[in-house]
């Protein structure tokens, strides 16, 4: 059995300090007013104050009685110290139960408005609509499936060669010859972070404003997320390879680009592949999407339908997306399981 790593003081710390702020701001600003029943005033001095004690107690427990939840978040046990297992295990009940308190009540969750008479005839109009779909726009309907289809389509193609080139500068294991190299990896690998944090959505909102609404936009937003994700995901197989293929090529005397072609994409391909095909897949579901923000195809039908409260109509389109889409990923598991 492996020995559990004992984490550094100071991350301890500074995470149950942090905590310790966090908590105080629930408490304050959500779960007291909405049991008061009063609205929050505006950010100011006082609320700095209760989040400096809340981080201040928070940190006293975890120097005085070892109490933190840090350390049973990054170890998965428990403190030594008695009174260390009890703050931890009370602290611990808080945040959870006081993050679902709160999570309750920023969403406004309301069970009497959810089974309301008026809500639930309202939601029975609309599905009894849906499942009875307006078969008249099936042409225009075909139309849009295909934009959304091909949309994905040239943005994996697109997106698939660049994803290639960057996932070896991407591989820690390709970049550690020198500090330089290093450098790039990480510089690297926080521009791909960025860029994949921010969900196709929104670039097609950016995209839309730049080239215009279309299927090109979202077929320019498709591209960003997906060469983020692509190289992601090849630079952590590259990262995986066995090192016997690598050091037999390099005792040949072969040279860097070599190595890397004839030692570590073999050892790449189907997994590559795979995760080409899966990306399409996920590629198609997203095209639909942002055609709710400009993206164009199916989701900009789907948009204006449901605008206009035409639900017959937009049964007609959820009918056509479930079958391609349920198509597409039965053909694209079948693939990603010949291939390996």
């Amino acid at each position: 059995m492996s020995s559990i790593k004992i984490p550094n003081r100071f991350v301890t710390v500074l995470f149950d300090t942090l905590l310790g702020g966090y908590l105080a701001a629930i408490l304050w600003r959500v779960i007291i007013p909405a049991i008061t029943n009063s609205v929050a005033a505006p950010f100011g001095s006082t609320d700095w104050i209760v989040l400096c004690l809340g981080a201040l107690c928070l940190a006293v427990l975890n120097i005085s009685v070892n109490g933190s939840v840090a350390y049973l978040f990054l170890t998965g046990t428990l403190p030594a110290h008695n009174t260390g297992k009890a703050v931890t295990r009370h602290v611990g009940w808080l945040a959870l139960t006081s993050s679902i308190l709160a999570g309750w009540i920023i969403t406004d969750i309301s069970p009497l408005e959810f089974f309301s008479g008026e809500g639930l005839q309202g939601a029975g109009r609309i599905f009894k609509a849906l499942g009875t779909p307006n078969f008249d726009i099936i042409g225009e309907a075909l139309s849009a499936m295909i934009v959304t289809i091909f949309t994905a389509f040239m943005a994996t193609i697109v997106a698939v060669p660049v994803s290639f080139v960057l996932a070896f500068p991407s591989s820690r294991n390709v970049m550690n010859r020198s500090n330089v190299e290093r450098g790039i990896y990480s510089v690297l690998r926080a521009i791909l972070n960025i860029v994949r944090s921010l969900e196709p959505i929104i670039w097609a909102i950016i995209f839309s404003v730049w080239v215009g609404i279309g299927p090109f936009a979202g077929m320019l937003a498709l591209v960003v997320h997906t060469i983020a994700s692509l190289t992601k995901q090849y630079s952590e197989q590259i990262e995986a390879i066995t090192d016997g293929p690598v050091e037999a090529i390099e005792a040949t005397g072969a040279t860097r680009l070599q190595v890397l072609w004839f030692a570590v994409v073999p050892q790449c391909v189907n997994p590559f592949l795979a995760f080409t095909i899966y990306r399409w897949d996920i590629n198609v579901r997203m095209a639909t999407i942002i055609g709710f923000v400009g993206g164009g195809g199916i989701g900009t039908l789907l948009t204006q339908y449901q605008g206009l409260s035409k639900f017959n109509e937009v049964g007609t389109l959820v009918i056509i997306i479930t079958l391609v889409v349920w198509l597409l990923d039965a053909a694209s598991a079948r693939v990603r399981e010949v291939l390996k």
